[in-house]
């Protein structure tokens, strides 16, 4: 079989320029649906990680659109390459091209090419108009997965739960395709942040399974790593294991700044569970006496020092090298030390009768015994997270 890469081009090479050795050839007769056929194998060859794809369908596209304008007026007439016009519009085909077509000759919903027009020009408001009421299922399924695409990018800031039920539609419509890639890397970000941890779980998983090669698998993490640490998914210590297996995915570097950003956030909420739990694996993945390992010692550090192992954490915190902290993290050191000292008061103070007798250090710290203990704790913890909440971008 032909690659698809291949393929489009020989499909587009009347427009290379004739040989030396021969009379300049005619426009080609492909149909304006083939020629779109043609681009979108090439894009899903890019979701596969075909970087000479990747390379060229810019001028694939460029090229498409001069046979578009070459391509004689009759063509227009079919509904298929009606249908394939928007396609193109909506796999990064120019609009200004698109405007040059005899638009009165072609068999199209006026919602559809309208929508599509009014999306890639930016006019988003327009585009959310005309679109929303479209039902993607009752398109053919080529048209169907992009516009339902572009819907889900559509609303995805406004109604959240349309735009993941159309990112669903474009994966059911047009499964092992860019459009299926793209709608994996949209979608996960929308289901982390409404703290879906199953579905989120599944398209990390879909995602790694067909597209771990994908041109923009860097996108797709970032989208992960975004949708992992800005909601409480990953502060759940009973499903630790299986975010510990979706990080095996990642490169060790990343999967160590990512531990780090769990261990921080689990901190700065008072899941000391899993503070320890990531700051642990960060301890693991660190490099001896980079910023990194002191990092991961002041989370573990602190999260220590809420269980028996009280007098080893704060230890832990005081051992830490300063100058190797960002500067961030120093307020939250200082912070963790104090809020240490602070639990420790109500033990530590001895009643005038038992003066001769200090009170003994408690195997554990039993916290929910001490009302006062826990408000204070919950109280500094909230304080520490208002003076050191990261910046999101």
């Amino acid at each position: 079989m032909i690659r698809p890469f291949l393929r489009a081009v020989l499909l587009l090479l009347p427009l290379a320029g004739a040989s030396a050795f021969a009379e300049p050839s005619p426009p080609s007769a492909e149909q304006p649906y083939e020629l779109v056929r043609a681009l979108q194998a090439v894009q899903d060859g890019i979701a596969n990680g075909d970087t000479a794809a990747h390379g060229s369908h810019i001028a694939l596209i460029r090229q498409i659109g001069e046979k578009f304008l070459a391509a004689d007026a009759g063509v227009w007439s079919s509904a298929q390459n009606g249908q394939a016009v928007v396609i193109y519009l909506l796999s990064g085909g120019a609009p200004q091209i698109v405007r040059k077509l005899p638009r009165d000759r072609m068999t199209i919903d006026e919602r559809l090419f309208n929508g599509a027009l009014a999306y890639v020009e930016g006019r988003q408001d327009e585009a959310r108009e005309l679109l929303k009421d479209v039902k993607p299922r009752t398109l053919p399924s080529g048209l169907g997965g992009q516009v339902a695409l572009v819907q889900g990018a559509l609303f995805a800031r406004s109604e959240a739960s349309f735009a993941i039920e159309r990112l669903d539609d474009a994966r059911l419509l047009l499964p092992g395709t860019l459009v299926e890639e793209a709608a994996l890397r949209r979608e996960i970000l929308l289901v982390g942040q409404a703290e879906d941890f199953d579905k989120f779980e599944f398209l990390t998983l879909a995602y790694i399974r067909h597209y771990r090669n994908s041109i923009y698998a860097g996108d797709f993490w970032q989208r992960f790593s975004t949708g992992l640490t800005q909601s409480s998914l990953a502060l759940d210590e009973r499903r630790f294991v299986r975010i510990a297996t979706l990080l095996e995915q990642i490169d060790r570097a990343d999967r160590l700044k990512l531990y780090l950003v769990i261990a921080r956030a689990a901190m700065l909420r008072g899941r000391m569970a899993v503070t320890r739990l990531a700051s642990e694996r960060a301890l693991m993945l660190s490099a001896d006496a980079s910023m990194d390992r002191e990092r991961a010692h002041l989370f573990r550090g602190a999260s220590r020092t809420l269980t028996d192992e009280y007098d080893g954490g704060l230890a832990e915190l005081k051992a830490l090298d300063r100058s190797k902290l960002p500067e961030r993290d120093v307020p939250l050191l200082n912070a963790a030390v104090q809020l240490a000292i602070d639990i420790r008061k109500p033990f530590a103070a001895g009643s005038a009768a038992a003066a001769d007798k200090p009170p003994a250090t408690p195997a554990r710290l039993d916290l929910a015994s001490s009302t006062a203990t826990v408000a204070r704790a919950q109280k500094q913890l909230g304080e520490l997270e208002r003076l050191t909440r990261d910046r999101r971008p």
